[in-house]
């Protein structure tokens, strides 16, 4: 925990710096959700094909990011919202401006109860 996902339009692959984007939200996830260092994961993941609209694809005009990441339960509204705003913050920082509409949206969960896991 935190279980991180970012999904994005594959054309947007050579505007987002990935790595540099991972590294500050680990960063922000640490100051505002008291989340442990180690406990950061984050699984990108491209999407092949974006249709934005009534908009032709093979335009590539739209690209589409969005955040889900999965905390314990726990944590107030307050820091939840905090921590989606700081994401789509750090995300307009992390995406070059490259000819397409960027449209970016974050979420915090809280997982499941069921929820277990184990390093190797």
């Amino acid at each position: 925990m935190p279980q991180i996902t970012v999904d994005y339009s594959h054309t947007m692959e050579a505007a987002f710096d990935r790595a540099g984007f991972a590294r500050a939200l680990h960063e922000a996830t640490v100051e505002i959700a008291a989340a442990k260092p180690e406990a950061c994961k984050t699984q990108f993941r491209p999407g092949a094909f974006t249709a934005y609209g009534y908009e032709d694809p093979a335009e590539h005009g739209h690209a589409i990011v969005h955040v889900t990441i999965g905390l314990l339960a726990g944590r107030s509204d307050e820091t939840k919202a905090r921590l989606t705003q700081t994401v789509l913050e750090l995300l307009r920082g992390h995406v070059a401006e490259k000819g397409f509409a960027l449209h970016a949206s974050a979420e915090i969960r809280d997982l499941d109860p069921s929820y277990r896991k184990f390093d190797r």
